[in-house]
């Protein structure tokens, strides 16, 4: 990971799109810091396309799909996305709704074996807004020590979902998407543009290991400093990784990028 400072400026001159993680990202101690909230703002206002992607409940992002400035949202893990409809909200799904139905009865089962197998493991407080994954509490509002993870990513796996773990719980679901597939289909829905051909153009920001796909696939990949908490752990690293940490790493890609732009 290189320092900030060594983002080419012409390479910094050529993005046109952000999209960024949220929580310890975006947010620090749990909600978007003035500077964070500002620096989506002059992105908006520069012309940059902006899309925050997380694994987050699509009910929790509502309120910040509606508020913040950005184009949308894409909410657990790319599987549903919120964007503004004239004056309100429209919900977008990946998967049609008999497949989320049969899914979310397999879900909670498997939610219930890791509860039952897993000492310490309890539903993450914002489960009741989630509709198309199960979220593990490890570090937001209780602990998980290492091994109590692993175990849960094991059972999850084990039982046909894909599993991740971001700064604060560990997710699963079933089906093909992620973050990266949930990208792609962003833009092709909101933009009818091509990610994948056009990556040199978009910049992702993140934080922890379940943004590896997202450092893999993009050429301008960043790191807010707190990802060194996952440095070790971390297959694919991102290019780049910011002095400050949190809501401020990400005004500085902000920052970086609109003076860029400016010169």
């Amino acid at each position: 990971m290189q320092p900030l400072a060594q983002w080419p400026a012409n390479a910094r001159r050529s993005i046109t799109g952000v999209l960024t993680d949220i929580d310890d990202t975006l947010t620090t101690e749990g909600a978007i810091t003035a500077d964070a909230l500002q620096a989506l703002a002059d992105l908006k206002s520069a012309g940059l396309r902006v899309v925050p992607i997380t694994g987050r409940p699509v009910g929790w992002s509502e309120p910040f799909a509606a508020s913040w400035p950005v184009d949308a949202i894409v909410a657990e893990n790319g599987a549903v996305a919120l964007r503004h409809s004239g004056a309100a909200l429209h919900k977008l799904y990946q998967q049609d709704a008999a497949t989320r139905a049969a899914n979310f009865a397999r879900m909670q089962q498997v939610a219930q074996r890791v509860l039952r197998e897993v000492p310490g493991a309890t539903l993450a407080q914002d489960s009741p807004g989630r509709e198309t994954d199960i979220a593990i509490d490890h570090s937001e509002f209780t602990h998980l020590p290492a091994h109590a993870v692993a175990r849960a990513v094991d059972i999850m796996r084990a039982e046909g979902m894909t599993a991740t773990v971001s700064s604060i719980h560990i997710n699963g679901w079933f089906g093909a998407h992620n973050k990266w597939v949930g990208a792609q289909w962003i833009v092709r829905e909101l933009w009818d543009e091509d990610l994948a051909r056009d990556i040199d153009q978009w910049v992702y920001v993140g934080d922890s290991t379940n943004d590896q796909l997202m450092f893999e696939a993009f050429p301008e990949s960043i790191g807010v400093a707190n990802i060194r908490r996952f440095e070790a752990a971390l297959t694919h690293q991102p290019r780049y990784v910011t002095p400050g940490e949190r809501g401020a790493g990400f005004a500085e890609v902000a920052r970086a990028i609109l003076e860029a732009r400016a010169a």
